[in-house]
């Protein structure tokens, strides 16, 4: 009988607060600077190397590449190949948020942008290519200050 009388405290006590709802679309929530919303992409920097989209635990990544042969820039010196990026793409309804890709890049292509706003009506929608992922570049906050000790 007492856990009842307690238990009902607490719900009298709960229903007489102010709620505090967010109304989403007329208030942005206040995000933390580093918060996770989407992956943006750097196509400059990306090389093609695959190692995002092998590490990747739900395979959403898919890259397509070509090779490209550059001239020797020594006279008797051998061509050079290179990977150049034809289609990076997200698919964002396999995607699980993990960072796991971010960490995998080692040429920092991939990034964690604030963005969250990119809800699509259709699912086939939400697979988002480079120029949308470099689109949100724009939106990934400077990297913080280095701390001296």
């Amino acid at each position: 009988m007492k856990g009842l009388l307690k238990g009902l405290v607490v719900t009298l006590r709960t229903m007489t607060r102010r709620s505090v709802t967010r109304q989403y679309p007329e208030a942005k929530p206040e995000l933390p600077p580093r918060s996770r919303g989407v992956i943006g992409l750097l196509a400059e920097n990306c090389t093609s190397c695959m190692l995002c989209a092998r590490e990747c635990p739900d395979w959403c990544i898919y890259i397509e590449s070509h090779k490209e042969t550059l001239p020797a820039q020594v006279e008797g010196g051998r061509e050079r190949s290179r990977n150049v990026l034809d289609r990076f793409a997200i698919d964002f309804s396999l995607c699980m948020y993990c960072g796991i890709c971010i960490e995998a890049c080692p040429f920092d292509a991939l990034f964690w942008s604030p963005e969250f706003e990119y809800a699509e009506h259709e699912i086939g929608s939400l697979t988002h290519e480079m120029d949308l992922l470099g689109h949100w570049m724009r939106t990934v906050p400077p990297p913080p200050e280095i701390e001296q000790a």
